[in-house]
């Protein structure tokens, strides 16, 4: 693993276990807080930085065009979703945008039955991907990285994902879109928000779903993780109301470590960012992971536990679908 990705994720410690019904939340606390600045997704937008629209009138499904004007770089992580245009978009990878800029971003398609313009620009809906959604475009997307060199999604697997997550929560999408799940469960994943509150210091969390560890997520900034983490915690919260939102077994000892251990043990490739830095892809026994490193800082790590039948699955996806453009 780089020097750089060990030596933040060596650093990290946890805070006490937070629970609610099925899931659980580890806050993560570094002491370390150098690196780039940057502002969020959200607060670009907010500040009316940050532009985002189809690439074309045509448009594409797999590329969005992003238009950045801020004084300084714009932080977007993997999973945030777009809505608007042509149809609800995933970022496929974290991307930290240069200032001043203008990109060509890859996402995925989370809206599988529009095709038609309700803006001519997009917004953030408030939602990370739903982390069955986000974990199935990560494996994906890694795969392709190694076979062609791609941030290029198994678009069919995250449609399967957003379906069966719509259809285990009990929502029906006209349009099959994720953001249906999230505005239809919004009262039960507020009630999950009220009890995952961030902390002071905090940059960043660990999910316990369901008696199994999830995924982690760090970032390098403290205010970047207080903008990010209201939509971290719904993303898992929205995979523990469509497991079922009941009252989980009993968090095992040790888990922040075990976890913390493995995900060291992973090894991968790099590859160079659609943005600032470099975008490494990290692999281990059940477990998959991205790190943005830029001038040898960490910016954002994140780790989903796998099974290897999922991975293979997603390795055979992306041989079926690789001539996909949308």
């Amino acid at each position: 693993m780089e020097q750089s990705i060990k030596g933040q994720l060596e650093g990290i410690t946890f805070g006490e276990a937070q629970r609610h019904r099925n899931m659980a939340v580890w806050p993560i606390f570094s002491a370390v807080d150098g690196g780039p600045r940057y502002l969020t997704m959200k607060e670009a937008m907010a500040g009316g930085f940050l532009s985002v629209t189809e690439v074309s009138a045509g448009g594409a499904v797999p590329e969005l065009k992003v238009i950045n004007s801020a004084p300084e770089a714009v932080l977007i992580l993997d999973g945030e979703e777009l809505a608007g245009a042509k149809q609800n978009r995933i970022v496929n990878t974290t991307i930290l945008l240069r200032r001043q800029s203008e990109t060509i971003i890859p996402v995925s398609c989370t809206e599988q039955g529009r095709w038609s313009y309700v803006s001519s620009h997009f917004d953030e809906s408030g939602h990370i991907a739903a982390h069955r959604v986000r974990g199935a475009a990560k494996q994906s997307v890694s795969a392709s990285l190694k076979v062609g060199g791609r941030f290029q999604s198994d678009q069919g697997a995250v449609w399967d994902n957003v379906a069966s997550m719509l259809r285990e929560s009990r929502v029906a999408s006209p349009t099959g879109a994720m953001k249906d799940a999230f505005e239809s469960k919004a009262g039960d994943i507020d009630e999950y928000l009220g009890k995952f509150t961030r902390l002071p210091g905090q940059k960043g969390l660990l999910v316990l779903i369901d008696g199994r560890a999830a995924g982690f997520d760090l970032v390098s900034l403290e205010g970047a993780y207080a903008a990010l983490h209201p939509k971290l915690v719904k993303s898992y919260a929205m995979e523990a109301i469509a497991l079922g939102g009941k009252n989980g077994k009993v968090t095992p000892d040790g888990v922040p470590q075990s976890f913390l251990a493995e995900a060291l043990a992973c090894t991968g490739q790099r590859f160079k960012s659609v943005g600032h830095g470099w975008d490494f892809r990290l692999e281990g026994k059940g477990m998959v992971g991205s790190a943005l490193v830029y001038n040898k800082a960490l910016v954002h790590a994140a780790f989903f536990r796998v099974t290897e039948a999922e991975k293979a699955g997603h390795m055979s996806g992306l041989s079926r679908r690789r001539g996909f453009r949308g």
